[in-house]
């Protein structure tokens, strides 16, 4: 990509922000039903000007059930990737909240901070996750803890699996929520596989900067994005976290092997989640 061409795509992305930016304050301060629907314009407008085509399989939670996903972490692209998708809200460790730009961003998708320092952190994070879905929202946790290169997936991590079912007890709810594996892969760029040099360029994780990563992420050309949602798991009163949090790392892993050997395994997502539909709502391809 030129330095014309990227120039110009970022202005355009500013003048989506500086449209949608307002619009979305306001919701936010109304709290209608449309307060999440700007960012997933936003982000449909970055994958369009930056290339990035994504395809879902699976069957992904239905409009306004409410649902914690549990998803494996390569990038800070997953973000924009999963924020296209439909509304929804991140929980993120508390430094992203002071980060120029990215923390101003993530407020705005409404996304939870916890920090991880605090023991007493988890119940406030918690109880608001509960509240959230409880209002049959998405709660997108990145289970892992940390980003990784691709390659293999990292333990899940169980504390706020618990920690959500006690909110939703505290909040006179059945004691029941729907966990929602959610596999996000990166298999190919240019129309070839990924190989393992190219990674850097996507995954971002470790000591790695973010200027020259996002420098090779400009420069690499287009990107297929492969999202799978999983079986879900009903997590009940009685249900043990860590079991349950471990069932959905295999079905995590399972689709993630699925795409590797080019068998997931799932029918593609229903009307309207389909990547076509999405495509035509605002772009989630490219060419």
């Amino acid at each position: 990509m030129s330095r014309i061409g990227l120039a110009l795509r970022v202005a355009a992305l500013a003048l989506a922000f500086a449209v949608l930016g307002p619009l979305h304050l306001l919701a936010m301060r109304v709290k209608g039903r449309g307060a999440g629907r700007a960012p997933v314009l936003f982000h449909r407008a970055f994958l369009r000007l930056f290339s990035v085509r994504v395809t879902q399989s699976g069957t992904p939670p239905a409009p306004d059930e409410a649902a914690l996903v549990l998803a494996n972490h390569v990038s800070w692209l997953d973000i924009v990737v999963i924020g296209a998708l439909r509304p929804l809200c991140f929980v993120a460790k508390s430094e992203i909240a002071g980060w120029p730009v990215i923390g101003q961003l993530a407020a705005l998708q409404r996304t939870l901070f916890i920090d991880r320092g605090r023991r007493s952190a988890t119940a406030v994070v918690s109880a608001e996750m509960g509240h959230r879905l409880a209002g049959g929202e998405l709660v997108v946790l990145f289970a892992e803890g940390t980003t990784g290169d691709g390659t293999r997936l990292l333990p899940f991590r169980s504390s706020l699996v618990g920690a959500a079912r006690a909110a939703l007890q505290a909040e006179g709810d059945r004691g029941r929520v729907r966990l929602q594996p959610l596999a996000i892969t990166y298999p190919r760029r240019n129309g070839l596989p990924v190989v393992r040099a190219e990674r850097a360029e996507i995954a971002w994780y470790g000591d790695m900067e973010l200027a020259p990563h996002l420098a090779a992420f400009v420069k690499g050309g287009p990107i297929d994005v492969h999202v799978v949602w999983g079986d879900p798991i009903l997590f009940e009163a009685d249900s043990d976290r860590k079991v349950a949090t471990a069932t959905a790392e295999a079905e995590v892993r399972r689709a993630i092997q699925g795409v590797v050997t080019g068998r997931p395994g799932r029918e593609p997502a229903p009307a309207p989640a389909r990547a076509a539909d999405l495509g035509a709502m605002g772009g989630l391809s490219a060419a």
